[in-house]
């Protein structure tokens, strides 16, 4: 016992002096994260805080000052990518019940805190941060409420280090009017939701009551439900609805307006692209699903979800780009070249790269801190050989994570090295 608590107050030591240490990133093309870019850049860190962003020509330093230097030319350097509306962390075993931790049963359940199911040693988590995604939104699933997101930086000991903000929002399933499957038999099938004016009014007793009841100053009784609801209508948590269709979307809308929805945010979306000219009259940020995906409609074009992206940019929409979906913790590590894609289909490189760091951040509340590379901001970034966006050339070499150089390891990587020796050793 008293040599596990060495070990770890050792640990804490070298976390503290990581996080004090000044050091410089020199010579490499810097991409801010805002639409700007530097060729030749000087990134200086000191106590985990960025303390200067500049033409690397235009600025003296001081070796001796400095406890690393690190010369990059040639490399980029990115900010922090951040995976929103994502279940990472929260299972081990996708197949095995026991191990998914991201749903409660019941429909209403605004109480719940993802955060406390993270786990910091899931082996997932190694291979997303090996792409450059440092930071992301751990989010419930399941019923009409799924409970509260919050944001983990992917580094720690436990959700307790993990945490960079607690309870960020809370998740809304809207009800559907329709609901489409796909199966390899019969492709897409449409089916009208029958329950739909019953989840509605439901849902509407329910918002209507948790806003009444955060107007008492003194409720008679507490209840946990409403109590977890006092930030939406208090405007300091987000209120993500997660609906995907166009008519639904329509209907979200309204809804927001009824209710006077102090910062809400779609996720999915889908079919936003349809009921664009009614929703860019009110231009609530969006969370879009991963750009790697089929229309839901037959009669759209094949690249009408590549080209979703551009679409907003080009309506002013703020917007970010997820990668929720089938198997999505693990495709977490494919969030850049979704980006990518997007790219490749009208949206500008730096716009792309700002739907994944800048944007995701705003919609976060976290923009003080994380989303650019700008001074008084979290030294939170990563150096790459190639192009982050270009699957074909991207390859990270260096993270950071508030001034704490992190591993770049994984168990993928190790088992690839250990084949390539023995294929190599004729072994």
């Amino acid at each position: 016992m008293k040599r596990f608590f060495i070990l770890v107050f050792l640990a804490l030591n070298a976390l503290t002096y990581a996080q004090r240490q000044k050091f410089a990133l020199l010579n490499a093309t810097a991409h801010i994260g805002n639409g700007k870019v530097i060729e030749n850049s000087i990134i200086v860190v000191e106590k985990g805080i960025i303390k200067l962003v500049a033409d690397a020509t235009t600025v003296r330093i001081k070796k001796d000052e400095y406890d690393t230097l690190y010369s990059l030319p040639g490399m980029h350097v990115y900010p922090a990518l951040i995976n929103l509306n994502n279940v990472l962390g929260l299972h081990d075993a996708e197949a095995v019940r026991a191990t998914r931790d991201y749903q409660e049963t019941g429909n209403y359940n605004p109480h719940v805190r993802a955060l406390i199911a993270y786990n910091t040693d899931n082996l997932i988590v190694p291979t997303i941060r090996c792409n450059g995604v440092l930071y992301t939104q751990v989010t419930p699933r399941g019923g009409i409420i799924s409970g509260q997101s919050s944001i983990m930086a992917l580094d720690g000991w436990n959700w307790e280090d993990a945490v960079v903000k607690p309870d960020d929002g809370i998740h809304l399933n809207f009800p559907k009017l329709i609901s489409v499957n796909w199966s390899f038999d019969e492709g897409l099938i449409s089916e009208t939701n029958k329950n739909y004016s019953k989840e509605m009014e439901e849902l509407k007793q329910f918002m209507a009551e948790s806003k009444a009841y955060a107007q008492e100053k003194n409720p008679v009784e507490k209840n946990l439900r409403f109590e977890a609801m006092k930030g939406v209508w208090s405007g300091s948590k987000n209120l993500y609805i997660h609906v995907e269709y166009a008519k639904d979307i329509l209907e979200a809308i309204h809804f927001i307006q009824t209710f006077n929805i102090p910062k809400p945010v779609l996720v999915g979306a889908t079919e936003i692209g349809h009921v664009l000219p009614a929703y860019k009259k009110f231009r609530y940020p969006v969370i879009l699903n991963r750009t790697h995906q089929l229309p839901y409609r037959e009669d759209d074009h094949l690249h009408y979800v590549y080209q979703l992206p551009k679409m907003l940019d080009s309506d002013s929409i703020l917007f970010a780009i997820s990668m929720h979906g089938d198997m999505e913790a693990m495709n977490s590590r494919n969030l850049s070249y979704n980006a990518g894609t997007a790219a490749a289909f009208g949206l500008d490189k730096e716009k792309a790269l700002q739907s994944i760091s800048f944007n995701a951040a705003k919609i976060i509340g976290m923009e003080k801190h994380l989303g650019t590379l700008e001074e008084n901001k979290w030294a939170s970034f990563f150096v790459t050989k190639g192009d982050i966006l270009d699957m074909a050339t991207s390859e990270v070499v260096l993270a950071f994570i508030q001034g704490k150089r992190i591993q770049i390891r994984n168990k993928q990587l190790e088992l690839y090295e250990k084949y390539e020796r023995k294929y190599k050793e004729g072994k």
